[in-house]
């Protein structure tokens, strides 16, 4: 997964110089624009959405670093209950759907990820339709971003998978090993992003969760097959929909595909009550 990163990412970095040295969003007619000017707007626009995304936290307050705070605080908390939770998970491993095992497995793979985005954006970029455009731009800058942050994560912690029986609190920092790779979740990060990126699309209450239910599989089918306690899971739902509404917001107040929608600012909040964590957005 990290070496798949690593060449999207130079990739998408010598388009993103190639096709324009701009520093900045620009117009154009996206009507009567050709294929290749599409193109080039939207690679544009990615490297923009996935720069905002870095650069954001150069500009927060004291509140934003206490909401930092915040998350790392509850994914501690949550921790306590890792080990219960993976025991229960192994409890279901019998009675749980192979084929959900096996869909979970590979739509949270980075390769098919990608070409599932490929297909939806190649449909958008040919027919000329900006919703499905601005979709998938807004997929791809938030699963730039969300994936590199999530290999830098892996390598830096060293969390040890529950699969190697040595308990939630093992860490190898920078470790080349497989089983040291637990925390956080490239599975969750890229199935989250794209299940987020898409509702967002759309007002209905049922069509949301659907998409939200198909996106859940890949993070509940690694907590069956072994491969993740539930911090690693729960860190990373948070982490790819804080990005995706960063992203989101960036691309609708540049009005970047004309759809004319106003971004609603959204204020996240870490909040503990009883015996529950929760993540709770404020608009």
């Amino acid at each position: 997964m990290k070496k798949i990163f690593i060449l999207i990412a130079v990739c998408f970095i010598f388009f993103a110089n190639y096709v324009n040295a701009q520093n900045k969003l620009y117009e154009i007619d996206q009507d009567s624009s050709s294929v290749w000017g599409l193109f080039k707007y939207d690679v544009n626009t990615t490297w923009h959405g996935v720069k905002y995304a870095f650069t954001k936290p150069v500009t927060w307050k004291g509140k934003d670093f206490a909401k930092l705070g915040g998350l790392v605080a509850g994914t501690a908390i949550l921790s306590l209950a890792d080990e219960s939770v993976n025991e229960f998970a192994q409890r279901q491993v019998s009675d749980f759907p192979g084929i959900v095992r096996d869909f979970g497995w590979y739509f949270g793979s980075p390769q098919n990820y990608f070409m599932a985005n490929a297909g939806l954006y190649g449909f958008g970029l040919l027919t000329k339709n900006e919703k499905v455009r601005y979709t998938s731009v807004l997929i791809i800058s938030s699963s730039v971003t969300t994936g590199f942050l999530q290999s830098l994560a892996k390598n830096a912690f060293g969390r040890a998978r529950p699969g190697t029986d040595l308990g939630p609190y093992n860490f190898k920092p920078f470790s080349s090993e497989g089983g040291q790779h637990s925390f956080p979740s490239g599975h969750t990060v890229l199935s989250i992003t794209m299940a987020h990126a898409i509702a967002k699309q759309f007002k209905n209450p049922w069509v949301k969760s659907g998409i939200y239910t198909i996106g859940a599989i890949p993070p509940i089918s690694r907590l069956i097959d072994n491969a993740h306690w539930l911090t690693d899971i729960a860190f990373s739902t948070v982490v790819s929909i804080i990005v995706v509404d960063t992203i989101d917001a960036f691309l609708k107040r540049n009005n970047a595909y004309n759809l004319h929608q106003k971004p609603k600012n959204i204020s996240w909040n870490i909040t503990f009550g009883g015996n529950k964590i929760g993540l709770v957005g404020t608009f």
